[in-house]
């Protein structure tokens, strides 16, 4: 079935991972304390802060007051943990960041020239990462080749559903009214290839500098050369 839609992952495709992990993630668990500290009277972060400790209680059997829970979450950024609250909080704080120029998101050279020719072709395109829609918009909008947000159509992050799930691109692709078979998802990750492989769509694993191929999927080693 011919491709209408690209749906592409962030870290280690589009994105070198050094620059999560070494610019945004550190930024965020240095400044974490400093930056609640500014805001923890905004009604959002009032409301995750409550929601960090319902899920410690639930989790845990654990109460904990506001500058635990802040302790948590410097230690689920070590941990790299998935969790909605935490990944609310680091996009606000990179927005700080980004309008700051404290830093600037790295892509890599093919990609805007790719963006720029399947857009012009007639297809749509879309992101999906386990970062929120909000960090996605901060990262492609603040790029060192500019702003990329123009190529994109629509951003989807956990609340779909875990990036490792069969239902989650199910979803997905329910959510944009397209057979599963015309769309093509693109990442580094196998789990992630196999869970978007397995609800219909079409997938190709990029295999960045670090990243070893997977004989089962077809690849790529840039955008460049995907069609």
């Amino acid at each position: 079935m011919k491709i209408r839609y690209i749906l592409t992952d962030i870290e280690g495709t589009t994105t070198s991972i050094s620059f999560v992990k070494d610019v945004l993630f550190p930024y965020s668990y240095d400044h974490m304390r400093q930056w609640i500290s500014e805001h923890g009277q905004e009604e959002r972060v009032i409301k995750a802060l409550e929601r960090v400790k319902k899920t410690i209680l639930d989790e845990l059997g654990l109460e904990i007051n506001d500058d635990q829970a802040i302790e948590k979450l410097r230690l689920w950024i070590q941990e790299d943990r998935k969790q909605p609250d935490l990944k609310a909080i680091q996009g606000w704080m990179w927005a700080d960041g980004y309008k700051n120029g404290y830093y600037v998101s790295h892509v890599y050279p093919d990609v805007k020239p790719a963006l720029e020719r399947w857009k012009n072709s007639g297809l749509r395109l879309g992101v999906y990462s386990s970062g929120s829609v909000e960090a996605q918009k901060l990262l492609f909008g603040h790029t060192t080749k500019g702003n990329l947000l123009s190529f994109f159509s629509d951003f989807f992050d956990t609340r779909v559903g875990e990036k490792k799930s069969k239902n989650s691109y199910a979803q997905i692709a329910s959510q944009l009214r397209l057979n599963p078979q015309e769309i093509l998802f693109l990442s580094d990750i196998p789990e992630e290839l196999d869970a978007a492989k397995s609800a219909g769509m079409q997938v190709t694993h990029l295999v960045r500098p670090g990243t070893e191929p997977v004989p089962r999927f077809p690849s790529a080693q840039d955008f460049a050369s995907i069609p």
